[in-house]
């Protein structure tokens, strides 16, 4: 019987490590490959990052070089743009927004003093009319009492005012007419009114709207005039046909609000010289919005000739 050979220690041995490495081989790969993918995902993941911030960044001077291409652009580039008309019932929605407290800002109690106040306003703010007419009511309270003076009389009261001469006339002339005519008492129809010494069209739709909201049109001043052609309201410049233009845009119940919101706006915002677009709640749907100085005000006279 041959004997088996026993296999010699050193060889179990080696057969043993080399066992060993077979196996700690695969490991270290394993180990080596997910080391790899993290790497290359956080790698990944940093590009990812980095790309979002430099698009975000290019996005943020886009906007900012459209908003300043805008304001800077010529006002030929800006009116390609915009639309021709703002929408009346938009345009009046954020103007009561801006000017919740708009109103007739002639002091004045009662029909009598407002038709007063509102003759004495022609050519002069309502600021210096304000100054003159508490003194001037004091001395003549009412219609009655203002027929029996002579204009001369009244001037005093009256003088810091332009064309007060005039005015004197016509607010003892249109007393005496109430007197005559109607028993004192303010018509409240714009026929009768305007039959009365230094009361037209306008002066009596503003005793019309503000006492009994009866307008029979829409106050055309020089605000309204103004601000109605730079929202593209109206191309006219006369203020008959202006008035006819916004009558037919607006509804009738709106006529009187209407022209008390353009005044206000006119007298603290949309100036005619350097308006403030900028901080106007009607920029963006407005046609001449920053460049509004140029649309809605008288052409310089020529002092050449």
């Amino acid at each position: 019987m041959t004997s088996r050979p026993t296999p010699r220690h050193g060889a179990i041995v080696s057969t043993t490590k080399h066992e060993v490495k077979q196996v700690k081989k695969p490991a270290s790969s394993a180990a080596k490959k997910s080391a790899a993918s993290a790497t290359s995902a956080k790698r990944a993941a940093a590009k990812n990052a980095a790309a979002k911030k430099a698009t975000a960044k290019k996005a943020a001077r886009g906007t900012a070089d459209a908003g300043s291409a805008k304001k800077h652009a010529t006002p030929a580039a800006r009116s390609s743009t915009k639309q021709k008309m703002a929408p009346p019932a938009l345009a009046l929605e954020k103007l009561r927004e801006m000017h919740p407290d708009a109103h007739c800002e002639l002091d004045h109690v009662g029909p009598f003093q407002l038709l007063v106040a509102t003759v004495l306003s022609a050519q002069t703010t309502d600021v210096n009319v304000n100054k003159a007419t508490p003194k001037l009511f004091e001395r003549f309270p009412d219609a009655r009492s203002l027929a029996q003076a002579d204009p001369t009389d009244v001037e005093p009261y009256v003088s810091t005012l332009g064309f007060f001469r005039q005015k004197a006339k016509s607010i003892v002339g249109l007393s005496k007419k109430l007197v005559e005519e109607f028993g004192g008492e303010v018509p409240r129809r714009l026929d009768d009114l305007v039959k009365l010494p230094g009361v037209g069209r306008k002066t009596a739709n503003v005793v019309l709207g503000v006492i009994w909201n009866t307008p029979e049109g829409v106050v055309v001043d020089t605000h309204v005039q103004r601000i109605s052609q730079r929202l593209g309201w109206t191309k006219n410049t006369d203020p008959v046909k202006i008035e006819q233009d916004l009558m037919h845009l607006i509804p009738r119940n709106e006529w009187d609000m209407t022209s008390h919101l353009l005044i206000f706006h006119g007298r603290r915002v949309c100036f005619a010289r350097k308006p403030n677009c900028e901080g106007c709640a009607l920029n963006t749907i407005c046609p001449s919005a920053f460049d509004a100085e140029h649309v809605g005000r008288k052409p310089k006279r020529d002092r050449s000739a």
